[in-house]
């Protein structure tokens, strides 16, 4: 087994970066479409400071939008009728999508159409149909798509998935993952917004937040579940349409156990806990990609809390596809992963639905 120090002498190396940032002459060049408040403060600002991409075309359905920030970033902008037509096309080597679940798979198609590598943001659609016909559309023109789960390349969550194969606590028994927010309160005081129209998110509690402890533990346990029982709930006007809180159990290989609670009017909180035979794994806060957050440690009865710099999550993303493509490297949050994602919400919903466990095809 590794020392400990060896995972957090250097917390935020990238395991998977074999390309240095200051010897790339040609920067991969994104398209970005959307360009709500996560694109503006997190996504722009990521793909600036991340040393392998450049933002360098804006397109969204609000015009005003789009003239603020190609005006901000000295961006073209875009109308999505003029991406459609290929305006500008030869100005992005790749599109990142950033719009509302159902809108990714028109986009993904023009990128497609385009012969143009695909970021889509998580989840993949706002259905498992849906979601289905964006890979295949990526698929049948061979583009390569990567879906924006920050968590698989934020250095916190890759040292916890080391500490798990290095059998840092043993063999792992059960996962507790929570994530809650006052929705309204911290996105939009606005009712009349996406996430509220099940047409639009195909969900909410459950597509917007479960999918951080579902797909991060699937993604530190290198395994997928086979059943799983969900319950959801909404109690207030504005979440007539979805779901305001959900919990699911999802059942591993090995009888390993993962309970995931979400919310999206709930005290803002995320938290991820690993029990193992030996020891436990404490990442808290977890999710969230605007603040700092302490990994604690036990076993043999010894507690130890490691404070590390947090990085910009959205920087770590960006940077691993943009040396991705420039390495022609194969990604591993790919269609086939989010689709299994897909699938697992599903089946959630279904359980929720009936009162009953799932089978997971």
């Amino acid at each position: 087994m590794h020392s400990l120090g060896e995972y957090f002498d250097e917390f935020t190396h990238r395991d998977w970066q074999t390309l240095d940032p200051t010897a790339v002459d040609d920067t991969v060049r994104l398209a970005v479409v959307g360009l709500g408040w996560f694109t503006r403060e997190w996504a722009l600002p990521g793909i600036e400071r991340s040393g392998f991409t450049e933002a360098t075309v804006a397109i969204d359905i609000d015009s005003d939008a789009v003239a603020t920030v190609a005006d901000e970033h000295d961006l073209i902008g875009l109308t999505p009728e003029e991406f459609r037509n290929g305006v500008a096309s030869e100005a992005y080597d790749a599109v990142y999508v950033a719009t509302p679940n159902a809108t990714h798979l028109e986009y993904a198609e023009i990128a497609a159409d385009q012969g143009t590598a695909l970021l889509c943001e998580k989840p993949l659609e706002a259905s498992l149909d849906r979601a289905r016909r964006l890979v295949t559309a990526c698929n049948d023109a061979d583009i390569p798509l990567m879906v924006g789960y920050r968590m698989q390349t934020d250095p916190a969550v890759r040292r916890l998935k080391e500490l798990l194969r290095e059998d840092f606590i043993g063999d792992v028994l059960h996962i507790h993952g929570t994530m809650s927010q006052m929705m309204l309160g911290e996105l939009s005081e606005e009712t009349d917004q996406w996430r509220l129209d099940s047409d639009l998110s195909g969900g909410c509690a459950l597509m917007d937040l479960g999918i951080y402890p579902l797909n991060t533990t699937r993604f530190i346990l290198d395994a997928d579940p086979t059943e799983v029982y969900g319950h959801t709930r909404s109690e207030h006007d504005p979440f007539e349409e979805v779901d305001e809180h959900a919990t699911f159990q999802l059942r591993f290989p090995d009888d390993v156990r993962a309970l995931c609670s979400v919310s999206q009017n709930a005290q803002h909180a995320s938290r991820l806990e690993i029990t193992g035979t030996d020891g436990q794994l404490i990442l808290d806060p977890a999710f969230y990609e605007r603040e700092a957050r302490e990994l604690t440690l036990v076993r043999d009865g010894v507690e130890s809390e490691i404070e590390f710099d947090p990085v910009h999550q959205l920087e770590e993303e960006f940077a691993y596809f943009g040396h991705h493509l420039l390495t022609d490297t194969s990604f591993v949050p790919d269609g086939e992963h989010a689709l299994a994602d897909m699938r697992i919400l599903n089946a959630v919903y279904e359980s929720a639905a009936t009162g009953i466990p799932i089978a997971v095809e």
